[in-house]
């Protein structure tokens, strides 16, 4: 997601205790791809405001079973190498999915951040975040927001920021939209 002109190919590795778990590791990207498109299928149409940010924290919300399982294949897409496989300015990152039918013009990036602001970039179609801190950084924060979700509607614009730890930023971008400002 971060276009950092200095990138490597490295596969991020998780301090987490859950990196082990089944679910973490075995499932893949064909599974997430899957996961995300029913989280899609639900959101699809709907306008990103604050009325979304509360239903999705109400019904996928931190302590769930779709923010565990969400959480779950991000770190297992970290340990295998196919998620934020890129490193930028002190930012794991990388694009899961480009926008397609399949995932209802969302694409899918995740980065993994600890105690950092990321390039300032503006939302032309909105933003729609998961917040994952980690086992061990379990305070962590995004934007000021603990973990769950954040919308961000059209035409917003921030500096996205992690602070009290690491977290893992799962962000659902219609059409795949974000511009970075000098």
């Amino acid at each position: 997601m971060f276009a950092q002109p200095a990138s490597t190919k490295k596969p991020a590795t998780m301090s987490d205790s859950s990196n082990s778990s089944p679910t973490a590791t075995t499932n893949g990207k064909p599974a997430f791809h899957q996961l995300i498109a029913g989280l899609t299928a639900e959101i699809a149409g709907k306008p990103l405001d604050g009325a979304l940010d509360q239903w999705l924290n109400a019904t996928h919300g931190a302590g769930s079973a779709r923010f565990e399982q969400l959480r779950q294949a991000c770190i297992g897409g970290v340990a295998e190498g196919w998620l934020c496989d890129r490193e930028g300015g002190g930012i794991k990152y990388g694009r899961a999915f480009k926008a397609e039918d399949a995932l209802h013009r969302f694409s899918v990036d995740v980065v993994d951040m600890q105690d950092i602001a990321g390039p300032h970039h503006t939302h032309p179609n909105g933003e729609i975040d998961l917040i994952m801190p980690l086992d061990d950084s379990a305070d962590a924060t995004f934007d000021g927001r603990p973990a769950g979700w954040c919308v961000y509607g059209p035409g917003t614009a921030h500096r996205p920021t992690v602070a009290h730890g690491r977290a893992l930023v799962l962000y659902l971008l219609p059409e795949g939209q974000i511009k970075f400002t000098p």
